[in-house]
């Protein structure tokens, strides 16, 4: 699942008897929704934290500059940063 920042809706009640305009419209929420869901929209974050990962895989993050080359780096780009507890950063 992509987009994490998708609340789900509140789905109407339902009517006593059966109403074609009513389950067009709760069709319409859903499909909404669930195209939301579906969504691979980017992900933002500052800080990504692999060293749970190198642990269970025994490899370390290898071609991403270091905190050593953030002079060097463009705005967006990540770095690892051994520094502060093996994170992958955005230059900012």
């Amino acid at each position: 699942m992509s987009n994490l920042n998708v609340t789900a809706p509140r789905l109407p009640d339902a009517p006593t008897t059966y109403e074609k305009d009513f389950f067009d419209k709760f069709l319409s929420v859903l499909r909404i929704y669930f195209n939301q869901l579906d969504n691979n929209g980017p992900i933002q974050a500052s800080t990504l934290n692999l060293s749970t990962l190198s642990q269970i895989t025994k490899l370390q993050v290898i071609g991403i500059p270091t905190q050593a080359s953030v002079a060097s780096l463009k705005v967006g780009d990540i770095y690892y940063d051994t520094t502060a507890g093996n994170v992958l950063k955005i230059k900012t």
